[in-house]
């Protein structure tokens, strides 16, 4: 497996999609039991395939993640080759972005002396939907970039 097995919600949510992946191996509703129940290992290895053919959709079209802790807030946007990141940083102690009071702080502060704010820019030294897949593993979600788009037009004017 290239990523990771969907779970058993995602899995639910997918089913038609999951149900058409089967059809176009001639794969209907009674063969599909019957392998489940027969031949479980060729079972894990079509929910292995499916999960990967949906990861390799999702991370195709990922433009925009974000990563939140109590006192950092990573902000990616993604390219073909490359991905352009925003980091935020809290410089007072009892901050916590994780919290609505927290995030009302950094509307109010975002240009003080109390955030630290980097720019970064970084290569793919690997494929781009794995390396993107591995920032979702660490806790990244996609996002719409409303967020880093607003703080990057500020910091390119």
């Amino acid at each position: 497996m290239k990523y990771t097995r969907l779970t058993k919600e995602q899995f639910e949510e997918l089913t038609q999609e999951f149900t058409n992946f089967l059809a176009t191996q001639t794969i209907d509703k009674a063969e599909w039991d019957q392998i489940k129940s027969e031949k479980p290992e060729v079972a894990e290895q079509e929910l292995d395939v499916f999960s990967d053919l949906i990861w390799e959709g999702v991370l195709s079209k990922a433009t925009y993640l974000e990563f939140f802790s109590k006192k950092h807030i990573f902000l990616f946007q993604c390219f073909d080759t490359h991905i352009k990141s925003i980091v935020l940083k809290s410089l007072v102690p009892e901050t916590d972005f994780l919290s609505k009071e927290g995030l009302e702080w950094l509307s109010d502060n975002m240009f003080t002396d109390t955030i630290e704010m980097k720019v970064g820019k970084k290569e793919f030294t690997e494929e781009r939907n794995l390396s993107i897949f591995q920032l979702i593993q660490q806790g990244s979600f996609l996002s719409d970039g409303q967020l880093y788009n607003q703080i990057n037009s500020i910091i390119e004017a």
